[in-house]
């Protein structure tokens, strides 16, 4: 006798969910990745620039040279402003997907702990059916040795 999972299709769909959920989960840990480190890059260019300017400062800059490092200053001060919303998003995007992932996972496993309950029940019940015919084949040949 074949054992046959009566929920093989569903756990078969099941598992497709969770491997596609993985895989936007990993696009979206991707993204963030990307995007954290395009924000550390631009900190620390301002760090850079910081240092730069303090150096600057101290050995004379005209005003002009001044202006212009403050505009360049403001605008990467808006370049990480928005990065750090970016951040902000591509977490929590990520950490949704991860969310949906575990949610999938679990209920994998769920269908593969039925599916193994299951199947012990199986193995329990063929037992049961080969020794009731062991005992009939015991009977038939004790009675036809009688006989």
């Amino acid at each position: 006798m074949n054992y046959q999972y009566k929920f093989d299709k569903i756990l078969t769909i099941r598992e497709k969910e969770k491997n596609d959920a993985f895989s936007k989960y990993s696009e979206a840990k991707k993204k963030f990745e990307e995007v954290a480190e395009k924000l550390y890059k631009l900190l620390k260019k301002k760090e850079e620039l910081q240092d730069f300017q303090q150096i600057k400062l101290r050995e004379g800059l005209s005003v002009l040279e001044v202006r212009h490092n403050q505009i360049f200053m403001d605008n990467l001060e808006k370049m990480i402003n928005q990065y750090q919303q970016e951040v902000i998003v591509a977490r929590k995007r990520m950490n949704a997907q991860q969310v949906i992932l575990i949610e999938k996972n679990i209920e994998v496993k769920k269908y593969e702990k039925i599916k193994e309950k299951d199947y012990e029940n199986f193995l329990a019940i063929n037992r049961i059916q080969e020794n009731n015919q062991m005992d009939d084949v015991s009977i038939q040949t004790f009675l036809s040795k009688e006989n």
